[in-house]
């Protein structure tokens, strides 16, 4: 005996829906300028995306490092101090705390505005501050977390926002490395230019 399967048919190809097609030039001159003007913003600000990150961040870090530079003009100012001066074992005094770090935060800044040659000892400059800014949240723990409650105090908040500062200087260090790692071989030996 032979069984007999029935396959089900397809409905006619009038009855299917088409995809639309795609659209023209003359579609899209038909837009609405505003719609055409904003395509252009996302197209100029997604080619340039990376700069955009590390300048803007570059521009937080300096205009950070400088208010230090004034006496009480930066809210996080007694916070850094007292954070840097347990890393240091209370061995350097606060004046000297307070420069350096301004000074710091100012050169990765800088570094990471200008990019090319400074751009890589920015970010690495950056991760080792921010390690030292993350401590504070264990260093200091009455300023930094609320009694009996695992939220943060003001002081605390004002270092977890810095988890997107990382995130930021995650993509623009993959970026870099990932493009110096091209120009190597498999075996980690440079390649010669091309041309």
């Amino acid at each position: 005996m032979s069984s007999h399967t029935v396959e089900p048919s397809l409905p006619p190809t009038a009855d299917r829906a088409e995809p639309p097609p795609h659209p023209t030039e003359f579609d899209r001159a038909r837009r609405p300028a505003g719609f055409r003007a904003l395509r252009r913003v996302a197209e100029h600000v997604d080619a340039h995306a990376l700069t955009l990150l590390r300048a803007t961040v570059g521009i937080v870090f300096v205009g950070f490092g400088v208010l230090k530079l004034f006496p009480s003009a930066s809210p996080a100012e007694q916070l850094a101090v007292d954070a840097a001066t347990k890393m240091t074992l209370g061995l350097l005094p606060e004046t000297v705390l307070l420069i350096s770090l301004a000074a710091l935060e100012t050169a990765i800044g800088i570094g990471l505005i200008a990019g090319r040659r400074l751009l890589r000892p920015a970010l690495v400059a950056f991760f080792l501050h921010m390690g030292g800014v993350f401590s504070t949240l264990f260093l200091l723990p009455d300023a930094m977390w609320q009694p009996h409650s695992p939220a943060p105090t003001m002081e605390g908040q004002y270092v977890v926002k810095n988890v997107v500062l990382v995130a930021v200087c995650l993509v623009v260090a993959a970026n870099e490395w990932s493009r110096g790692a091209g120009a190597r071989g498999p075996d980690g030996t440079a390649r010669p230019p091309a041309g």
